[in-house]
């Protein structure tokens, strides 16, 4: 699987903007970004878990 090149990223782009309409965008990158956040949030505390256990 190749890059993605700016042909590409304004398909993609188009194509959201099509789907979801202009005024849904700010919405779906908040609910986005609190996803990614939560991600990050919880393999850190697997990872946490996880140091905590062969240390003992």
């Amino acid at each position: 699987m190749g890059r993605l090149g700016a042909p590409e990223i304004v398909f993609i782009v188009l194509a959201i903007v099509i789907l979801f309409g202009a005024k849904k965008l700010p919405e779906i990158g908040q609910s986005l970004g609190k996803a990614i956040r939560e991600f990050k949030k919880a393999g850190k505390e697997l990872e946490n878990d996880i140091n905590d256990v062969t240390k003992e």
